[in-house]
């Protein structure tokens, strides 16, 4: 058994042998490393002050991304590269750094090395086109980075200015190098650690880790961490085994599957990831997307984990159970195809039978000779636009016979202890004009398929009112000749009319 881990920190190979598995990377860099300008703002991924970039391995390249220090685990470093603050400066700042001084993007300056690890990351950013410096995009690519002091205009000005140009630093320069050195690191095997009766692996394979759950079939499968590590820095867990499913290549394919007619969506596969592929079909996922967490959530954190760990009020069940995805579950029996609904069972408890693991999603392409018919809308409600867990999450797939409902398919979370479908609404609207009178029907028909509860996020009234208005809303963008999707600019200003 393995008792360390190798990887590069900034350019310099280190190995860390004997350590806790549950370690996270802000307390090694801090604690261990004495580089304290990766800072501890909120331990749960949601202030960005703990902003490091992970470099990884891409064919002959390194892909680097923003990523949380704080809920990210030391032994998921095993094979990569790993960028904080400290790395960027030689003899003088580095243009990130010198762009956020000449524009004093910087106050008090506790949150200002996440910000540094932010821009670094867009501006080495293969998909980042420069010049394409909107401030709405850099808003977004920003919005993971919370700041109390500057109101964040100089920093989006030092982000316009260093984003104009393609960054030329070392780090671009010496890709080869880095890639070479990431080469020579990586790991055929896996990993297996242990340390005081704590276990943690990482498997190559989809058997091994099967195998794995076999041994150990209580164990806790590590993907991206945005959810298991709150379970350690905020619920103080210990965690006997954990299994790191991301250097699986199985469960990180993506691509359409051409029998079947759907896009496959391995387990491990992050939000950033399958974004593009997602929205070339179904659009409309882009603006839910964009509102999962922010950057460094989304390049860590997985469709397969947000699926697996059941949450009621998890983003992307409701849209993939309205377009009827199924889910692929593997063990060492071989593999088990069900739909995505039936997946959940109750409050916490799942259709995922000892040894099992969900492998990946099918969701169905759109049919090329109804898909124009076909209108799919999903809406997210939250107290705040970025950033925030869903009070309430609608889907809606409706296929029209003229002006007939031949089927429509409702999913909502937040509303049960499952996502689940508004069963007895869609049976009120099969069938039936698409019209306003069937609409007022369905919406009445909906609290027969719900009673939901109140939390500190929403109470039952308020969750039921706007399921039935989102249904509405649904209706009025399907029918309306004129645009009627509320931006988010619009958003704010009918609630500054109300």
């Amino acid at each position: 058994m393995s008792t360390g881990i190798r990887f590069l920190l900034g350019e310099n190979p280190v190995e860390v042998t004997d350590f806790d598995p549950q370690a996270t990377v802000l307390d090694w860099l801090r604690i261990q490393q004495q580089r304290t300008g990766t800072k501890e703002g909120c331990a749960e991924g949601d202030c960005g002050a703990c902003t490091v970039v992970i470099g990884e391995l891409k064919g002959e390249s390194v892909r680097y991304r923003a990523i949380n220090a704080c809920i990210l685990l030391l032994a998921t470093l095993d094979g990569k590269q790993m960028i904080t603050v400290e790395d960027l400066a030689e003899d003088d700042l580095h243009p990130v750094q010198q762009a956020l001084v000449d524009h004093h993007g910087s106050q008090c300056g506790f949150c200002t090395p996440g910000f540094v690890m932010s821009l670094f990351a867009m501006a080495h950013d293969g998909d980042w086109k420069p010049g394409a410096t909107g401030r709405a995009a850099i808003d977004e690519g920003l919005a993971g980075n919370l700041c109390r002091c500057t109101g964040y205009a100089p920093i989006a000005r030092a982000a316009e200015e260093v984003l104009a140009e393609p960054v030329q630093d070392r780090f671009r320069m010496n890709c080869r190098q880095t890639a070479s050195a990431l080469g020579a690191i990586e790991s055929e095997n896996g990993l297996e650690l242990e340390y005081e009766g704590r276990r943690f692996f990482s498997p190559r394979s989809i058997d091994g880790l099967c195998q794995q759950l076999d041994r150990y079939p209580d164990a806790v499968l590590l993907a991206g961490g945005t959810d298991v590590g709150l379970w350690i820095t905020k619920q103080l867990r210990i965690l006997d085994t954990l299994i790191y499913t991301a250097n699986v290549p199985e469960l990180n394919r993506l691509g359409i599957n051409k029998e079947k007619s759907c896009l496959e969506i391995g387990a491990a596969v992050s939000y950033t990831d399958a974004m593009d592929a997602l929205c070339a079909h179904y659009p409309e996922f882009g603006p839910l997307l964009s509102r999962i967490g922010a950057v460094q959530v989304r390049n860590a954190g997985t469709i397969g984990g947000n699926i697996a760990n059941g949450s009621p009020i998890g983003d992307m069940p409701p849209p993939l159970i309205a377009l009827g995805a199924r889910l692929v579950l593997r063990s060492t029996a071989g593999r088990r195809e069900l739909d995505l609904e039936d997946f959940f069972i109750d409050y916490g408890k799942q259709d995922l039978r000892a040894g099992e693991c969900v492998e990946k999603v099918l969701l169905p392409l759109p049919d090329p000779e109804i898909s124009g018919d076909l209108q799919f809308r999903v809406y997210k409600l939250a107290k705040r636009f970025d950033q925030d867990i869903s009070a309430v999450c609608a889907a809606f797939a409706l296929q029209l016979n003229g002006e007939v409902v031949q089927s429509i398919r409702i999913c909502y979370g937040g509303m049960a202890g499952i996502p689940a479908r508004a069963l007895h609404t869609e049976s009120t609207l099969v069938g039936e004009r698409w019209s306003q009178e069937s609409i007022e029907g369905a919406m009445a028909a909906m609290t027969k398929d719900f009673q939901p509860l109140s939390d500190w996020r929403a109470g039952s009234e308020y969750r039921m009112l706007s399921s039935q208005n989102l249904l509405q809303r649904f209706y009025l963008e399907t029918t309306s000749t004129e645009a009627v999707q509320l931006t988010p600019a619009r958003v704010v200003a009918e609630v500054g009319r109300a």
